[in-house]
């Protein structure tokens, strides 16, 4: 009895001590790749030398460029807006704490438009749709947004 607990004790430590060193090996891979390592990065912009020219920002999206594309592109087209959205606000109220300026305050109205614009697509689809309870489902989801 004594041989078989201490036989398998031994085999679980052995266990653990090479899955600790796999372990430590993976962290320290990861360590060495440069990956954002907190998610609450990702509302913030990359940092940039102040000498560098300052940034050239697009346009926000035509309704006419919105309705050619497809129910899931308008879906990753909304969540991305709205990423951007939230790292723009982000910045502006961290900024304004420190009694700062905002550098593209052009921004935010561009994507709000765009956001917009999405919401403006899909209810035209939603009214056109000839189905009155998917159309009041679509509906309820766009009022949701």
């Amino acid at each position: 009895m004594f041989l078989s607990r201490f036989v398998g004790r031994t085999a679980l430590l052995a266990a653990a001590k090479s899955e600790s060193s796999a372990a430590t090996t993976a962290a320290a891979a990861s360590a060495a790749a440069p990956t954002n390592l907190n998610p609450l990065e990702q509302f913030f912009e990359a940092d940039r030398n102040p000498e560098d020219e300052k940034p050239v920002y697009g346009r926000s999206w035509k309704a006419s460029e919105l309705r050619v594309k497809s129910w899931d592109d308008l879906h990753k087209l909304w969540y991305v807006l709205l990423k951007e959205k939230n790292m723009l606000m982000t910045q502006r109220q961290m900024l304004h704490a420190q009694n700062l300026r905002f550098p593209n305050p052009e921004c935010i109205p561009k994507v709000r438009k765009s956001m917009c614009r999405i919401k403006q697509v899909l209810t035209e689809r939603a009214i056109e749709d000839p189905d009155p309870r998917r159309s009041a489902e679509m509906k309820r989801m766009i009022n949701a947004l």
